[in-house]
């Protein structure tokens, strides 16, 4: 049986992207996190130490969002991945990027890539 933790919505500024402006400027990207988790000896123990401390889990996707530039958010999208994983008890992982600032000519809502690990 499998449970998840998400974290939602993290904000970050990074300067990932394909455009040189894009890199030089920076931009708000906002990263969804849904860890596939068993949570039972947790919810019985009632201790972290038992679980995946999502505020961990947190700071780690900011400090990667902030950290050296990416070309491509799918790539981006991947080592936030992979540096999830790394967390004890986490079985696996989905991770959307969201780049609402994207500079495409065309109205629209957002780009996003969700990758599932």
């Amino acid at each position: 049986m499998t449970d998840t933790i998400a974290v939602m919505g993290i904000r970050a500024r990074g300067h990932h992207g394909v455009l040189d402006f894009e890199q030089a400027m920076g931009q708000t990207f906002v990263v969804d996190v849904e860890m596939a988790v068993d949570t039972a000896q947790a919810g019985a123990s009632d201790d972290l130490t038992h679980t995946v401390d999502y505020g961990a889990v947190a700071t780690q996707v900011a400090a990667i969002v902030t950290g050296p530039p990416f070309q491509l958010i799918e790539a981006l999208a991947e080592r936030i991945a992979q540096r999830v994983k790394e967390f004890p008890g986490v079985q696996a992982v989905t991770i959307t990027v969201h780049k609402p600032y994207a500079p495409v000519t065309e109205v629209f809502e957002d780009v996003i890539v969700r990758i599932t690990r």
